[in-house]
């Protein structure tokens, strides 16, 4: 890359994030990753730095619209508009749907659909004046085939993608591409906790027989950061080992 560009990650502290964060450094980005903490950032901070003294971390809780307006406002102020956005940080709040409360639907609801709407918000009006970049969402396999127990998370995702095509048509002219991720059963912290005998069952599932890895998702985030994408817009990704070809 003849001049580095600006990527900002959101929920960099781990998994995934982590990851995709990592990979565009690898790929000659400048990157700032998100934490929801001043101890995360710190970590995130410690992590991308030991990569390169010019990467960076900022707190950012994108369910708080106050907040989130005044660290987007900060960013562009220090580091100035992005080439790249990913919007990676989600949350869950898994019940059965007669068991969910309003509370459970309303924080995934709010962080991952209206989160990554106050992100684009702040960010699409300079990207439009640069005229040029990518906003690469971080969607879910659950999106498109639903999940028991994650009513809210798949409504939340599945509107991502609708967001996601709806905004890739309005900016598209300005040479700004719009996709989703969407990742099936990455091997994380947080399948590493589920009893064997789930893993089974979900392996069951899959054709690939086996979880993917961080690193794979990073590596579509790569793929359609990088040049070899800019007449992609407008799509979901699937990287899933086959669970879902639809």
């Amino acid at each position: 890359m003849s001049e580095q560009k600006l990527a900002l990650v959101t929920g960099a502290s781990r998994g995934i994030g982590r990851a995709i964060a990592e990979r565009l450094v690898q790929e000659g980005f400048r990157v700032v990753g998100t934490a929801t903490s001043d101890s995360g950032a710190a970590a995130v901070r410690m992590a991308l730095q030991a990569l390169g003294a010019e990467h960076d971390a900022l707190v950012l809780n994108i369910a708080d619209p106050v907040q989130t307006e005044a660290a987007l406002k900060d960013f562009l102020t220090r580091f100035g508009t992005p080439y790249v956005v990913v919007n990676n940080a989600g949350i869950t709040r898994d019940n059965l749907f007669l068991r969910m409360n309003d509370a459970e639907w309303d924080d995934v609801i709010n962080t991952n659909l209206s989160g990554v709407f106050r992100v684009c918000k702040a960010m699409v009006k300079p990207m439009l004046k640069q005229k040029d970049g990518a906003i690469i969402n971080i969607s879910s396999i659950i999106g498109t085939t639903g999940n028991a127990g994650q009513a809210n998370y798949a409504a939340a995702k599945a509107g991502l993608e609708g967001f996601t095509r709806s905004l890739a048509q309005e900016i598209a002219s300005r040479n700004i591409t719009v996709n989703c991720v969407a990742p099936g059963f990455i091997q994380t912290d947080m399948t590493d906790i589920l009893p064997e005998t789930q893993k089974e069952a979900i392996l069951a599932t899959i054709p690939g027989k086996r979880f993917g890895q961080p690193e794979e998702i990073a590596g579509a985030v790569a793929f359609l950061a990088g040049n070899n994408a800019r007449y992609i817009t407008g799509q979901t990704i699937h990287v899933n080992g086959g669970m879902n070809m639809g």
